[in-house]
Parts: structure tokens; sequence; C-alpha cells
């Protein structure tokens, strides 16, 4: 039985790498019956050869960074994914410091038909901590806060939870009493328990990564906008506004913002003096 806890991941804390996960924004992702190249390949990423090593991956990725004139905006980043053996399958773990953003929900119910995929990661900003756990095709329990879980089955990790660290009572709500947990430990140890792979330093150090470019998803169409604010009183503002509408007014405004500017002048008259003037 594996017995892990938020305890055996206390290294992540003195973890340089670790450290440059968590600034840059990360998503760690295990599948199990995947090969690294079949995940690239449903990830829709363009091949990027190998890296040895967290160094290589992190110098691919920096590379990619200056091509975009690192660009706050271009979401597309580099992926490392790597071989796992295990005794009860096969996995394969994807590193990215990408913000944060996580494989594609569509890429990940892909990924997980069949099999399992468990994520956790990161945005390395405000920051945001995220927990992921498919099964088959389905979203079982996702979570940003322990107490707070989603998922179509979003208590059924609440015993495991309790048993790695987090402050949670039997029937999964925040339990005061309970000791203070590395949260972020705690996922690791979490992680461990549902796909049995030990996540070490040296294992991200030293695994050769096989790298792909993950492109930028494309935006999602949108059809309108809709404004519905209640104020203090109680007064409701409901507006809604199509695209043409939107579309229609952007252009009025586009051009009348085009639109040469004519000044005029009128001169008021003189005043207290003749047209020729006097003299004295």
């Amino acid at each position: 039985m594996n017995l892990v806890t938020a305890r055996d991941y206390a290294w992540i804390r003195t973890s340089l790498l670790f450290r440059h996960m968590m600034e840059s924004g990360y998503t760690l992702t295990l599948i199990r019956g995947r090969t690294p190249r079949e995940v690239l390949r449903v990830m829709e990423a363009e091949p990027r050869g190998t890296g040895e090593g967290a160094a290589g991956l992190i110098e691919a990725d920096d590379a990619h960074r200056a091509e975009v004139d690192d660009d706050y905006f271009d979401d597309s980043y580099v992926a490392g994914a790597f071989r796992v053996p295990d005794e009860n399958g096969d996995w394969t773990l994807v590193l990215g410091f990408d913000g944060g953003l996580g494989i594609a929900t569509q890429c990940v119910e892909t990924l997980s038909k069949g099999g399992r995929v468990v994520a956790h990661s990161t945005n390395g900003g405000k920051p945001i901590h995220l927990f992921y756990w498919f099964e088959d095709g389905e979203s079982r329990t996702t979570f940003e806060g322990p107490s707070s879980r989603g998922g179509n089955t979003p208590d059924e990790l609440v015993p495991l939870m309790r048993e790695v660290g987090f402050p949670l009572t039997s029937e999964g709500e925040h339990d005061e009493s309970a000791p203070d947990v590395d949260g972020k430990a705690a996922v690791f140890a979490l992680a461990e328990r549902l796909t049995g792979i030990r996540v070490t330093e040296s294992l991200l150090q030293d695994a050769t990564y096989e790298l792909g470019l993950v492109p930028e998803e494309p935006a999602e169409e949108w059809t309108g906008v809709a404004i519905d604010i209640t104020d203090a009183h109680g007064e409701r503002l409901h507006k809604e506004w199509t695209y043409e509408e939107i579309a229609t007014a952007s252009d009025r405004a586009r051009a009348e913002a085009n639109a040469p500017v004519v000044i005029t002048y009128n001169e008021p008259p003189a005043m207290g003096r003749s047209e020729h003037g006097t003299g004295e």
C-alpha cells in the first residue's frame, strides 16, 4: 500500500528546479497507457527534438520565448515528455512551463480514454494552484482549494486527500483544527497515490525529454455580450448586444475617429474703436 504523504515531498522547498517551476508557472501531467510521442501528437505539438534533463527543456523553452520576443500574450510553449515505467503500466510524464495553462481539456479527455490522467499546475502569478483527475475521458475531481472541489465525483478523493495531509473533515469541509500542511507538497503526494509514480528532483532533472512546441489554443468564437448588474438598491441593469451590433458601432466609431477635423474661428468685432481709428 502506498502511504506517501505531504512530508515525503518536502524536497520541493529546497529545489532550484521547483522554484523555477513556481516562478514560471508550470503544469505537470501524468498519463497512463500513452507514449510520449503519442501524447505530444494529441497536444498538436510540433516536434522539437530532445532535451537532456530539465536544463535541456528550460533551454528549449527559453529559445522559443526569444523567438516570439517574450510576447506576454503568446501562450505557446515547449513541453517535454518522457516515459516512466511502473509495475501497473507505463506512464508518460509531461512538464511544461506554460504559465499554468495546462493541457487543453479536449486533449486530456482524449488522452484519458481507457486510462487515467492526473495533473497539477501553478500559474506563477497570483498564484493559482490547480489539480485535475480524469478517468476514461471523464473529469472525476478537480480543485483549486481542497475544500472546494468540482468534477463528476468531487468527493471521491476526500479520504485520500485527508491521508496525504489536506486539512479536511470526513465530509470534505475545511478542518480548522487540523495541522498546517504544505499544500503543494500534498498535491504531489495525492498525484502519487493516484498514479504510483514518485516524482523526485532527480527524476525531473535527469530524464531525456521528447520536446514539442505546443501552439496557442484558437480563440473561441463569440456571438454577443451581455451585462447583468444589480446595484445595492436592488435595481437591475440587463443589456445584451449582438456581435453585429458591436461591429457596427465599432465601425462607426472608427469612421468618426478617422474623419478630418474642421476647426472654424469667428473673430469677435473690436470694441471701442472705429473702423479707421481716431486721433487726439
